[in-house]
Formats: C-alpha cells, structure tokens, sequence
C-alpha cells in the first residue's frame, strides 16, 4: 500500500480539469478513466478518448514514490461533487486493485480500472514552429456562434491563420449555411488551415481559465496543442491536445 496526501482544492482542479476528456468507449476501458501518474518529483493527471487529450501536472506536490493507476469516471464524479476547495489534506491510499480516499469524515474506496494506459508522452507533438496567441473570450465567443452553422454530424469548423489575423469558419452544404468571422491574434509561423470538431474545442475552452490561449500547431493533420497563456506561477502545468479533423476542400 502506498500513502499521498494532497490538498483538496489541488485534487479537486485536477479530476475538473481532466474527467470531460475522458472516454465512454466499454471496449477500451483504460480510456474511459483518468490516469493518476504520481512521481517523487510531481503529480501528473491524464484523460483522453483518443480525439482529445488533457494532461494537467503539478511539480509543487510530489509523492513518495512512483505509483501509476487509472481511477473510474463514476468514483471521480464523487470525489469532484464532495471535495472542499480547501487545503485540507486528502489522503490517497492505493494498491494493485483499490484506491481509498480519505477527507473530512469521508472515505471512499473505489476499484480501479485494469490495464496499461497508452503512452500519452508519445502522441504529444513536440516540434510545432506556427504558435498563435488569442483572447480566449473572443476565441470562445467566435467558435460558439460559427459552430452554430456547422455540419450537425462532423461540427467541423475550419480555422485559418494568416499574418496577424485567425479566420474561423463552417459551412453546412446540406442546409447552404455558412459562417465567417474574423479575429485578430499573435500568430508566428507559416499560413496554415487546420479542421476541427467544434464541441471539442468548446469543451476545452471551458477548462482553461487565462485570460488568453496559445495554440501550437505542426501541419493540418497533425494534433493542436493548446495552453493558458500564462506563467504556471504555481507549478500548475496544463496541456491540451486535439486532433484535427480532414478538411474537404
């Protein structure tokens, strides 16, 4: 048995930030949970249903020793639903098959989810020269209104970067709708257009809580990575990653 113990509001932001990702897939179940990586040198949460990722670490917390397990959706709503966003100290006790939490009066033990996680590390992106930085109410106003005139199948919106400039667009060819709108950005890198599933997109938005983003890109089919754009003053680091979708010319 290994013993952590965090402050609620710490394990509280990280199952809110993470658990939307995860996947409702019965037949890979790894990915229907969220991945505890905890480190003597930080903690690190993980969910993804293989078009989404979010990976949220902390290097100010560590735990004793390394222990990786993957926590079940249902027992996380729990934990988000009751934990303080206090620094009371929860107390997280695992073995091969349970994790107990331990909080204010409270303890919950859940069976945890068999099997390997995938390789997160390995699908995200590192080089990615083109890098845009966006007010993230603009950007999250824009998508939302555009969307609303998207294929109701793929919710696919196209973003263009060019200069200094972000188009984003959708069409519906079906119902002959088509939306357009244009914001400015700080952009740096080649014009690039890149597709994406605007609930997607949405859902991310609502996790990220800076006043602007930074979005890194490679090439239109390879995944998006997106960031507050703001120092982690709190060894707070949060990553996102989405994967693009084909642009049908």
């Amino acid at each position: 048995t290994v013993t952590v113990e965090l402050p609620a509001h710490v394990l509280g932001t990280a199952i809110a930030k993470t658990l939307f990702a995860a996947g409702n897939d019965d037949l890979r179940p790894v990915m229907s949970g969220v991945f505890f990586q905890l480190t003597p040198e930080s903690l690190t949460f993980v969910a993804t249903d293989a078009h989404k990722l979010v990976r949220y670490r902390r290097s100010d917390f560590a735990a004793p020793q390394t222990a990786e397990f993957i926590m079940p959706k249902k027992p996380l709503n729990l934990l988000k639903a009751t934990l303080g966003s206090n620094d009371d100290l929860v107390e997280i006790r695992y073995t091969e098959q349970n994790a107990q939490f331990t909080y204010d009066g409270v303890t919950l033990i859940c069976r945890l989810i068999d099997g390997k996680y995938p390789n997160f590390e390995g699908v995200i992106p590192k080089n990615n020269p083109n890098r845009m930085t966006v007010d993230r109410g603009a950007f999250t106003g824009s998508v939302k209104r555009v969307s609303l005139f998207a294929n109701k199948t793929t919710h696919q919106i196209r973003l263009k970067m060019a200069g200094n400039e972000l188009f984003i667009s959708a069409e519906d060819p079906d119902f002959a709708n088509k939306a357009h709108e244009r914001l400015t950005c700080s952009y740096e890198g080649s014009d690039l257009e890149i597709g994406f599933n605007s609930r997607f997109i949405v859902e991310m938005l609502g996790n990220v809580d800076s006043s602007s983003l930074v979005w890194e890109f490679s090439a239109p089919n390879r995944a998006g990575l997106l960031f507050p754009d703001r120092p982690s003053e709190d060894g707070e680091d949060l990553l996102m990653l989405v994967m693009p979708v084909m642009l049908n010319a």
